[in-house]
């Protein structure tokens, strides 16, 4: 059983099994089905699809998405095709390994964060 708070400032008790938080904490896939480069679905030996004189790019981990407000188009304070730009930064986005961020702030329910790590610790 995991505590719950009340919108009223209460403390409620409700029940989540094992197979509940299994549904709720994100999936880890298992080793063995992940992609393995060089064998095919039954572990045989693949010739690999690159290409010789091919470039290999490794994506970040980590990103920065800014989320901007053009002012003279929202607002119109100048007339279209003057040139002038006043992009306003509202805040960035982060992608870190699979979370993400606005402003430095976790983008999740902290009621449904709270719950996973619960059911990460019940699932141990």
């Amino acid at each position: 059983a995991l505590p719950a708070s009340a919108q009223t400032g209460g403390t409620a008790t409700i029940e989540i099994t094992a197979d509940d938080c299994r549904a709720l904490v994100a999936h880890q896939p298992a080793p063995d089905v992940a992609y393995q480069p060089g064998v095919d679905v039954r572990g045989r030996p693949v010739v690999p699809a690159d290409l010789p004189g091919g470039v290999s790019v490794d994506p970040p981990s980590t990103f920065i998405i800014p989320i901007e407000i053009d002012l003279v188009e929202r607002f119109g304070v100048l007339p279209p095709g003057v040139g002038f730009e006043a992009d306003a930064l509202v805040g960035t986005v982060l992608y870190d390994d699979g979370r993400l961020f606005f402003n430095g702030q976790p983008l999740v329910d902290p009621a449904q964060a709270a719950i996973a790590e619960a059911c990460r610790q019940l699932l141990r």
